[in-house]
């Protein structure tokens, strides 16, 4: 049961990922969630994230926004990316990673999911059987009130962290000096 909250991989930031070694290993579609995965909760996309979207359709990539959120606040979001998404996912449950593989015309096993949360986003991930990330989440400086769920995500990363089998199942996808994320 505790390995269904094990991500594949983590890493700091949707930045430190190598892509392109994604795209090798076969994968073709990338989910993510938004808040506080790609931005700070409830932010506009920045230059870096619209760059960083840009890149990864010149690769040879598909996208796809997984949100919780209402069309609003994607739409939003989505202002200068050119990308796929499902609204009011209701994440954990699997429905709509499905549906995002399906969106993207790709089998699940072609897709990776990106969040920050282990009990909504990497469940789902997990209970869909798409392969995931896990990346820090985003916060602000000073910002120190993280609630009970993060504390018990930090008990569970402990767990993942001494089964080395659950780790690293993507491949070598992080950048060198990446590792030692979440």
């Amino acid at each position: 049961m505790m390995k269904l909250l094990y991500p594949y991989e983590c890493a700091k930031s949707v930045f430190a990922v190598d892509y392109e070694k994604l795209y090798e290993n076969g994968f073709r579609g990338l989910i993510f969630d938004i808040d506080n995965t790609l931005v700070h909760h409830g932010d506009d996309s920045t230059p870096e994230i619209d760059n960083l979207f840009n890149k990864l359709h010149e690769i040879g990539f598909k996208t796809l926004l997984l949100s919780n959120n209402g069309e609003e606040r994607v739409q939003r979001f989505l202002k200068n990316i050119d990308s796929y998404y499902i609204c009011n996912a209701s994440k954990p449950k699997p429905g709509g990673y499905k549906k995002a593989a399906e969106m993207m015309n790709l089998k699940k096993e072609q897709t990776v999911f990106f969040g920050d949360q282990i009990f909504t986003d990497i469940l789902g991930a997990n209970l869909s059987g798409i392969p995931n990330v896990l990346v820090d989440f985003i916060r602000l400086e000073g910002e120190t009130d993280f609630g009970k769920r993060r504390q018990a995500e930090n008990i569970i990363l402990k767990f993942y962290r001494k089964s080395k089998k659950s780790q690293h199942r993507l491949g070598k996808i992080i950048r060198e000096n990446e590792y030692n994320a979440v």
